[in-house]
């Protein structure tokens, strides 16, 4: 009877092939698991200007956390806590204010698990008649499937002020 014996060098190639192994699926399993996060939160801000543009401010307002943290040029400088009946309350202001408000999304940028970076151009035109545009690039942080953060980056500077 023959005993077959390994090698140390045998049995370290072994187990550095196994390791391998395991390190290649974690990687591809963390990767999946990235592209799907990525693309649940695409979906979600692309729901989110849907309703924008719909002006169903009550749905929109549900897909933020009980309270969310903004950061607006429009509601001043720094960081603010907003419920989601502020927000719905100030949506329904400005659609008084611009009844035909749409905003176009330019560009998504996913950015790890829990942001998304939207660039998009805020139109419409006031009860007057009088014509907006605006570009906006809007950082939106994500968790269990409720935005938390909405950080929103534009020139809130009139030109005409001054005349």
């Amino acid at each position: 009877m023959k005993i077959c014996r390994l090698q140390p060098k045998q049995i370290i190639m072994g187990k550095l092939r196994i390791s391998i192994f395991i390190l290649i699926c974690t990687i591809a399993c963390t990767s999946k698991n990235n592209c799907i996060m990525e693309t649940t939160n695409k979906d979600l801000i692309n729901t989110y200007f849907e309703l924008f543009n719909s002006h169903q401010w009550e749905e929109l307002g549900n897909m933020y956390s009980e309270t969310a943290e903004f950061k607006d040029p429009s509601l001043g400088q720094g960081i603010v806590l907003q419920t989601r009946e502020q927000f719905i309350a100030k949506y329904t202001e400005l659609h008084s204010i611009f009844p035909d408000i749409h905003d176009k999304v330019l560009a998504m940028y996913p950015s790890g698990e829990n942001h998304i970076i939207v660039e998009f151009l805020s139109t419409g035109k006031a009860e007057d008649g009088t014509p907006f545009e605006l570009a906006i690039c809007t950082i939106f942080t994500i968790e269990n499937g409720k935005i938390t953060k909405d950080f929103s980056y534009f020139d809130n500077f009139d030109e005409n002020e001054d005349e």
